[in-house]
């Protein structure tokens, strides 16, 4: 039988009375444990207040008297001597929280330094791309003068390079209005060598040849105003097109053409309004004028006027000078002409009527076109020489009733 307490008549005192133990347990568990143990558990504050139960080897003497106070069985189970000790170990953190604290900062810690690395790591790269690209350019520029490379000058000489002269007018004079023979020259050798590299070292041929054909351009458009009263005089910049090509779209490589070219309109070479257009190349030089690719209200309005006044643009086919230099020199032959002027512009012409008008229509094949122009040849002896300009303005003239 475990000891019990002896029986008393006086009041409980404030020391604390000792719970028997059982034969098989030695020793109690250390308070501090006990009360880590309550605080780690989610109802730790509620289980501090709560009374334990009693012990099965605690049993009171059957002398005993009145039984212990609650707040003295409390303070022993929670092992606690008092209320302040207890609310002072209570508002204190448990170990695991803290552990667990520490391990988070310790944690944000190796993030940051993780990103400051990141952070050294690229400005390290990009500072050694910068010193390879310093170390490459000073290098290249020692290989002029490493040991070896002889250039005969003495310290402080310079060796200037003259650039490429413009070829020789080989006796014959350039004049203002005239298409000079190196003109052509020029172009068949850039037909042969079409390339930036080649037009770089050949600048100068090349600024001679534009100045040449600049020149004709403008002493042209005095003619085209005495010709036709609605050609304004603009200067040749308005006039004359561009060497270079537009190759985003072509699978032609090459940069430049190998023409030059102009156009004289109401606007110059831009505009909604019919045309000349002249181009000079050495074996393939081209005359001709019209309406060339209008835009739909400018092209609904020439179908509607040819729907309505045919016989305008039929009469102007079956000109005598029309049919010989345009034409291809037919007889005099409605039907002749209108075929040979719709086989010129039969290129992108539709397959079938046009909107708003009928299949029968006696005038389909007129209206089935996209352009209206006329065209023609000419030769190398017709453009370049004294007799160029009167061929071409000849022929500029044939073109205005048109």
């Amino acid at each position: 039988m475990p000891r019990g307490r002896p029986s008393s008549t006086s009041k409980p005192t404030s020391t604390p009375i000792k719970r028997a133990l059982s034969p098989e347990t030695k020793t109690l568990t250390p308070p501090s444990r006990q009360s880590k143990r309550l605080k780690s558990s989610p109802s730790a504050s509620s289980a501090a207040k709560v009374t334990p139960k009693k012990s099965q080897f605690f049993k009171h003497d059957s002398t005993a008297g009145d039984p212990e106070p609650e707040s003295e069985i409390e303070d022993e189970a929670s092992g606690y001597e008092d209320e302040d000790a207890s609310a002072s170990v209570i508002s204190s953190p448990p170990e695991s929280e803290s552990e667990d604290e520490e391990e988070y900062v310790s944690s944000e810690e190796e993030n940051k330094k993780a990103k400051g690395r990141k952070r050294n790591g690229k400005k390290g790269s990009a500072t050694n791309a910068v010193a390879a690209t310093a170390k490459a350019i000073v290098e290249k520029g020692k290989e002029l003068w490493r040991p070896g490379v002889k250039t005969d000058l003495a310290p402080g000489e310079q060796v200037f390079i003259k650039l490429p002269k413009a070829r020789g007018d080989g006796g014959v004079k350039y004049q203002e209005g005239i298409i000079h023979p190196n003109t052509f020259l020029f172009l068949d050798d850039l037909k042969k060598n079409n390339d930036r590299e080649w037009l770089k070292v050949h600048d100068a041929d090349y600024r001679q040849s534009k100045k040449d054909w600049d020149a004709f351009v403008e002493k042209m458009t005095e003619r085209m105003t005495e010709i036709d009263d609605t050609i304004p005089e603009l200067p040749a910049k308005d006039l004359t097109f561009r060497i270079y090509r537009d190759i985003r779209f072509s699978s032609d490589p090459t940069p430049y053409k190998t023409h030059f070219s102009a156009a004289w309109s109401r606007t110059g070479r831009k505009g909604p309004y019919a045309g000349y257009y002249l181009q000079i190349k050495p074996g393939g030089s081209f005359l001709g004028g019209g309406l060339w690719c209008p835009e739909a209200a400018p092209l609904a309005a020439m179908r509607r006027d040819i729907d309505r006044k045919s016989h305008k643009l039929k009469s102007v086919l079956l000109e005598p000078a029309m049919r010989k230099e345009f034409l291809g020199g037919i007889p005099k032959d409605e039907k002749k002409a209108v075929k040979a002027f719709c086989q010129q512009n039969q290129e992108n012409a539709l397959k079938t009527k046009p909107k708003g008008f009928e299949a029968d229509n006696p005038n389909i094949s007129l209206l089935r076109l996209r352009n209206y122009t006329v065209g023609t040849k000419l030769t190398n002896a017709e453009v370049v020489g004294a007799k160029g300009p009167e061929r071409i303005a000849a022929l500029m003239a044939v073109l205005k009733p048109f």
